[in-house]
């Protein structure tokens, strides 16, 4: 589903948000005879798929390695999930890194993916295969499309790149609209409803690997090309609240991820995901997310 955008950056939480951040949790899984209290994950589209056969196997993954019901709780925006983690409605979720910076002060790393063997990924701006478009310059007066306005490489990136032009999304592009997943991005610039767009380039990449042949033999992303890419960026994190930190439970979770290639079940899950695995990281991981939002918010 595809959102229009109004003229103004959203920096704030709207009331809108918090009452569906309130909303119930979903997928809990079967209680152990141990009796012990469920603990709640947060999913957001940092996740490359969002097919149940993943949700069900990270499920019983997680519910093994901690020894009680997981529950993984899946919303359509970041902001929903930053909320409910935010208010003690999660114990735990993994987020994009932009809000991860944002909140650094309330907030404590559990475990940062492994793509390709570093806890990183880019920012990529694509265009449709017919534009003329070869560089970032050339985007302007386009139809852009973003993931998500408290998304790194599917909104931060680009914002930086035009406030360091001084210049605002609704001044640089025709018209700017939200898809709320990075695949959809993809999609809707293949397609030709969009003419550029912001993206993960670890979803670009690997749906360019992955994604089936489409009945023409053609594939959504060969319909894209890439104009920019990013710095190396911290890849987006799994948090808890850091008065959470020393719980045993949140413990249980960082250590259950930074094994997961050691076990059968976690080498499938990450397979799934394109991922090598998990480790633990510092939050000068972040740094340089967190310089690019602090010149966006001074524009701003």
């Amino acid at each position: 589903m595809l959102c229009p955008q109004g003229q103004r950056d959203r920096f704030s939480m709207s009331r809108r948000a918090i009452l569906c951040g309130m909303a119930g949790l979903v997928g809990a899984s079967a209680v152990p005879a141990n009796g012990a209290a469920s603990f709640s994950l947060g999913l957001t589209s940092v996740f490359l798929d969002n097919n149940m056969p993943l949700l069900s196997l990270l499920q019983e993954y997680l519910s093994q390695r901690l020894e009680r019901p997981i529950v993984l709780v899946k919303r359509r925006t970041y902001r929903e999930i930053s909320i409910m983690l935010l208010s003690g409605q999660l114990d735990a979720a993994w987020i994009c890194d932009f809000p991860y910076v944002q909140y650094q002060d309330r907030l404590t790393l559990l475990a940062v993916p492994l793509y390709r063997h570093q806890p990183l990924r880019q920012a990529y701006v694509i265009v449709n295969q017919a534009s003329k478009a070869s560089t970032f310059d050339d985007i302007r007066g386009t139809v852009h499309a973003f993931s998500d306005p408290d998304s790194t490489s599917g909104y931060l990136i680009t914002r930086w790149l035009l406030a360091l032009r001084e210049e605002t999304p609704a001044a640089f592009f025709q018209n700017f609209f939200f898809t709320y997943s990075h695949r959809n991005i993809i999609r809707a610039i293949g397609s030709g409803l969009g003419e550029s767009g912001s993206v993960d380039g670890y979803v670009w990449d690997v749906m360019n690997e992955r994604e089936p042949a489409l009945l023409d033999k053609t594939r959504i992303v060969d319909k894209t090309r890439i104009v920019f890419r990013s710095e190396w960026l911290g890849f987006p994190p799994v948090v808890a609240l850091a008065t959470s930190r020393d719980r045993p439970a949140t413990q249980a979770l960082a250590a259950a991820l930074i094994d997961m290639a050691s076990h059968r079940l976690g080498r499938e899950i990450l397979s799934l995901l394109a991922l090598d695995g998990f480790t633990a990281a510092s939050p000068d991981l972040y740094e340089s997310t967190a310089e690019k939002w602090r010149l966006v918010r001074q524009q701003s």
